[in-house]
Parts: structure tokens; sequence; C-alpha cells
């Protein structure tokens, strides 16, 4: 039985970061359950990767719910660690987003594999067992392990429910994240329409950004920001039932930049002014005019009416729908949920270590622990930086 004094499991972007971390000081084993490595990784960012956000470091962490359980991992692996490791031109777009200039994931993943040459990498493997010493499948020993398989969303990548049963480590409740969500209104006449920066709210939670209409519902980053909201809210657990049924509403404010007041002075004095002008064409100061015809007919205004001719009820029912058009959530778009809500329970994971406080020895990084960010590589940054202070941690004698 050949041994390793560590066996990282999961060849994604926290298990290669880990493994190469460790691999300094260490011998080390990567097991892999597809035949290739970061398959997940290669679809991030629609191929693109958007590897990080480069927020400062304080701003960046307060963008994460579970922030003073990654400061040890950011601290330790910082963005311009990341740019120094992986030694590409990138580019920084819209909103702090950070991707290879190249805009292709594979470039990525190559400099990461490159610097795998000092350890073992055995793919088609999948991780069944896992003994008390630390045989893996009866095959293989280790003195340590990390484990860094990943969350539930994306099956083809090679996640599965099956890797929370690995150890006898605490975990939460699994649930679905940054997530499009399936409506009971059709949509399919507005497929494709984007709404810019606009503002959804579900209860108390208000999230700013861009909406997209799909053929069953409704995504882009705004609402997918917002499901991790929803879905957090919510009781269930995806290890006993993948099949959520939702009831309940979210509204878009369309025009956030305008009070109700301050949307109502200006109907009456343009109204009066433009009072000839067709009220689809007026709504052109304000929304996207391939979305107006829709608007309308699901408020039941008649879009060829003229200013002069709308009446104070239709007024009012234009300015509510306006900064509150309500959208009915059946259920979530599963199939293209883009992360995992929940996972290994943090209260028993030393955060400076990411070593568990429970099993000595076994260490956890990436998508697999409880740690979740928004939309524009805050993800990512998860990732690379625990895979990298669990690889470090681990190799430490």
């Amino acid at each position: 039985m050949k041994e390793y004094d560590i066996a990282v499991i999961g060849g994604g972007p926290a298990g290669m970061m880990a493994a190469v971390a460790a691999s300094k000081t260490s011998k080390v084993v990567l097991l892999e359950k597809n035949s290739q490595l970061g398959r997940k990784l290669l679809i991030t960012g629609g191929g693109r990767c958007n590897i990080t956000n480069n927020k400062p470091i304080k701003k960046l962490l307060n963008s994460y719910s579970n922030k003073n359980f990654l400061k040890h991992s950011f601290y330790s692996f910082t963005n311009e660690d990341l740019f120094s490791f992986f030694n590409l031109d990138f580019i920084e777009e819209d909103d702090n987003r950070v991707f290879p200039k190249s805009e292709k994931s594979s470039d990525i993943l190559k400099v990461i594999s490159d610097k795998l040459d000092d350890v073992d990498l055995i793919y088609n493997f999948e991780v069944k067992s896992i003994s008390d010493d630390f045989v893996i499948n009866d095959k293989l020993k280790a003195q340590k392990i990390i484990i860094a398989t990943g969350g539930v969303t994306y099956p083809q990548t090679g996640c599965s429910p099956k890797n929370y049963s690995l150890t006898s480590q605490p975990i939460t409740d699994i649930k679905y994240g940054l997530v499009p969500l399936i409506t009971k209104k059709d949509l399919s006449s507005i497929a494709g329409v984007t709404l810019y920066d606009v503002v959804i709210s579900y209860k108390k939670s208000r999230v700013k950004g861009n909406v997209l209409f799909s053929h069953v519902g409704l995504t882009g980053p705004g609402v997918i920001n917002l499901s991790n909201e929803i879905s957090e809210s919510i009781s269930y657990n995806l290890l006993e039932d993948e099949n959520v049924d939702l009831d309940l509403e979210i509204a878009i404010d369309l025009i956030p930049e305008l009070s109700r007041e301050e949307l109502q002075d200006k109907f009456n004095k343009d109204f009066q002014l433009k009072g000839k002008t067709k009220l689809k064409n007026y709504l052109k100061l304000f929304l996207t005019n391939s979305f107006i015809e829709f608007f309308l007919d699901d408020i039941g205004i008649d879009s060829e009416i003229q200013l002069s001719n709308i009446n104070k009820k239709a007024k009012n029912r234009l300015i509510e729908n306006l900064k509150r058009f309500i959208f009915e959530i059946t259920s979530f778009n599963k199939d293209l949920s883009k992360v995992t809500i929940g996972g290994i329970d943090l209260n028993y994971v030393n955060s400076k270590t990411l070593e568990s406080s429970v099993i000595p020895n076994l260490y956890f990084a990436g998508e697999v622990l409880n740690l979740h960010g928004p939309t524009g590589g805050y993800n990512l940054k998860i990732a690379f930086s625990t895979g990298y202070l669990a690889g470090i941690s681990a190799s430490q004698k």
C-alpha cells in the first residue's frame, strides 16, 4: 500500500491549489474523480474564468456572511499573491471582476496544472471510504487528508452529496446558491431582454443589479445574488430532497433613481406638457424599449393611450408597478445553480489552519465548506485562498 504525507481529495481549484502549496515540503497525492482536473473551473465566468474580485481586502471580506472565518485565508493568500502565482496578464472589468486577458479559463487551468509536477495525480479515482487511520478505498494511506470535493451543483463536474459523508465531520443543511428563479408569469415574449441597474427585493433584502429574462424565469447578477437570501431564508436540505417548491414574491423597482413622490411630480408635469405623447413612447425615458409592451400589458394599461387621457387611478397603478413590479416565484432553476450554500460546519473547523477540530489531521478547502459569496469572482477567491491555507497548514510537520 502506497503511503503519502498528504492526500488531497478533489481536483478543482481549491484542491489543486492545496496540492501545489503542500507539495513544497511534503509528499502529496491528488485524487480526482474525473479523467481531467478543473472541470468546473473551465466553465466559470462563462468560460472566461472570473478568477477573483479585486476590491480592497477589507471591503472584499465585508461581502461575505462568514467574513471572520475567511479573514486568515484571505490574508494568507491575497489577490496580489494570486496574480503573482498565475503570472498572466489580467483585465479588471466592472464591479472589480478580474479575468485573464486571454479570456480563457483553460489558461488558468494550465498554469496551476503545470505547478503539480511534484504531485502524484490519480484520475478516475472516486473516494468511497476513509478509515480512521486515513486509509483511502483500502488502496493508499496518508498521514493527513485535505477534502476539497466541492458542493452539489453541476454534478457533471464530479460534485456529489456523497462527498459530505466521507467523514463524521458535522455539516449544515445544503442548499442551492446563485440560482436563477422560475416564475409563474410566462416570460417567453421577453426572453433575452435585460433590465439594467434595477433594485430587486425579497422581504427585507434588497439587491441592485441587472435582471435578465429567460423563457422560464429571471436570471442575471441581481437576481442570482438575491437568490442566496431567498435560499437561506427557507428551510430545506438538498441531502434529503432536491425538489424545492417555492411560493413567494419578489419585487423589482424599475426606476430606483426616483422615489414615488419624485415620480409622481414628474408625471404630473410631463403628462401636461407632453399630453399627446403615447404612453409606450414616453416610457422609453425609463424602461428598456423591448420590455415596455410586456409591462403595460401585464398591468392592464393601453400602450397606445396618450398621456393626457390617463386617469388618476391608472396613473397611480403605473407608478406603483414601476416602483414595485411583482413576480411570483415557483421554484429554483436548480440545473443552473452556480454554488452550494452550506457544507462543512465552520464551528468545527479552525479558521487559521482549516483543520477539523473533530478529527485531527483532516483539513477542508473550497466549496465543501459552509462558505459562499455573491457572483463576481468572490467564490473562486474562496477556493484559491482556502486551498492555499489548507495546503500550507497540512504540510507543516
